[in-house]
């Protein structure tokens, strides 16, 4: 397996989890946490993108 999709996945996985964290801080204590809310929906959203980004960029060079 390439390298970038095993980085990409793992990026991936990791800010659907911060994602998913966020959520669930935002469920239990509202906007009381918004510093914990906001720095995990930032960092979560730029580990999605990233590793999407890097499993997108490499799908096209399979033949390489």
């Amino acid at each position: 397996m390439n390298t970038k999709v095993i980085f990409g996945s793992l990026l991936t996985g990791l800010g659907i989890i911060g994602l998913l964290y966020a959520g669930f801080v935002f469920t239990q204590h509202g906007v009381k946490e918004g510093r914990i809310l906001f720095t995990t929906l930032i960092i979560g959203f730029i580990f999605f993108s990233a590793g999407i980004g890097l499993v997108k960029s490499s799908s096209g060079s399979d033949n390489v």
